[in-house]
């Protein structure tokens, strides 16, 4: 997909999501044999639910039936959310991560695997879990020592209410 047509369907589309409460996050446009994918992905502050999704895939599909942005061969519109491993590229993405395990590769080099508590304007104060019985101790990172962040899965991780019962 050009840029130009990554910016056209930027500018045609973000206003209808964010008029949504959503903000957009990325759009790809793939191709599967003969027929094109329009994947929109959606999020907000308070994640996004099967009905807000609903909701802005009609918008956003009435939208591009009134318009040429596509142009004139069959394409498939899907929205969704990120994944459950996003990556974090955007202040909002660490703020919308607070409370998460991220896996931090630094700019510096090497890897940092720590719970996000708090993001600022600045960077980050994060908490690196103990290993083999010792405590978990806290760091902060400024966003100039992030290469990349990716939020993990975890399976196990027991509720702040049940630590504390």
């Amino acid at each position: 997909m050009s840029t130009t047509q990554s910016e056209r369907l930027r500018e045609l589309l973000e206003p209808l999501v964010t008029s949504q409460g959503l903000d957009l996050e990325e759009i790809a446009v793939d191709s599967v044999g003969r027929k094109r994918v329009l994947r929109v992905v959606v999020d907000s502050d308070q994640g996004a639910d099967l009905d807000a999704i609903a909701d802005v895939s009609r918008a956003l599909s009435a939208k591009l039936d009134e318009t040429d942005a596509m142009g004139e061969g069959e394409y498939t519109l899907e929205v969704g959310t990120p994944g459950a491993e996003r990556l974090l590229t955007e202040h909002r993405h660490y703020a919308r991560a607070v409370d998460r395990l991220v896996k931090f590769q630094l700019a510096e080099g090497g890897e940092l695997v720590a719970r996000i508590l708090k993001a600022d304007d600045d960077g980050l104060d994060v908490e690196v879990p103990g290993v083999k019985g010792r405590k978990a101790t806290s760091r902060r990172l400024g966003f100039a020592e992030i290469d990349k962040a990716r939020v993990q899965v975890e399976f196990n991780r027991k509720d702040k209410k049940e630590e504390e019962a």
